[in-house]
């Protein structure tokens, strides 16, 4: 066990854990953060798709302890009720959700991907997404979301 300090949302968090431990776990059983989900835990679906200085991360396959003093963003840190991301707002009204399950992966992943460049090809865009799941099938509407989003960004 070990003292780790993580920079999550904006607020630095103090927990005792196992350096290896994936970040996924911290966030959600110390933290108590909803955001990011546990799916396949191979890194291989992104519904644990976290903000790490920027960059999706998939943070099943993380180690909590290789974070360091990197600031972690999850979806709640993206944007506000009173303020959301234009990513949130995007999929509201492109109707995306279903069983919700995988937005925060979908959304974590453009987010990083439009802060790079707002201004991506239909191709890009689907490159950026490749490897997310959703069971439920709402690709098309999900791809519509980020295209409005990356308009709004751009």
């Amino acid at each position: 066990m070990a003292r780790i300090t993580l920079n999550v949302d904006g607020a630095n968090h103090t927990i005792d854990a196992d350096p290896d431990m994936p970040l996924l776990y911290a966030l959600r059983n110390d933290l108590g953060l909803n955001n990011p989900h546990f799916g396949c835990g191979l890194a291989q679906c992104g519904a644990c798709t976290v903000h790490v200085d920027g960059e999706a991360t998939r943070s099943c396959v993380t180690p909590v302890g290789s974070v360091g003093s990197a600031k972690v963003v999850t979806l709640a840190g993206l944007g506000t009720p009173e303020k959301p991301h234009p990513l949130q707002t995007a999929y509201v009204a492109e109707q995306v959700p279903q069983c919700g399950y995988c937005i925060n992966g979908w959304i974590m992943t453009a987010a990083a991907l439009l802060e790079k460049n707002p201004k991506r090809s239909d191709k890009e865009i689907r490159d950026g997404l490749a490897g997310l799941k959703c069971r439920c099938g709402t690709h098309m509407a999900i791809l519509r979301a980020v295209k409005r989003a990356a308009k709004e960004m751009a």
